[in-house]
């Protein structure tokens, strides 16, 4: 997104709403996962590294999930 589609209201309640969604993933992954860097290299390592940090964010998330009682569709 430009910095002038940022300035317009509809631009700034997206980003706003971005604070609750995606960066509180990230910060999770970096503080509690304790993941801050790629180990291999290339593309396709990079790829399969996140895949698996992801996975586990996935997994760890729908454990969470369940243990609270909460109906999850998989």
């Amino acid at each position: 997104m430009s910095t002038a589609r940022l300035a317009t209201p509809e631009g700034k309640e997206r980003y706003a709403k971005r604070k609750s969604t995606v960066e509180t993933v990230f910060g999770y992954i970096k503080r509690l996962l304790r993941f801050r860097r790629l180990s291999l290299r290339g593309l396709a390592g990079a790829r399969a590294e996140w895949s698996l940090v992801c996975l586990v964010y996935n997994v760890r998330r729908l454990m969470s999930l369940l243990c609270k009682g909460v109906s999850v569709a998989i």
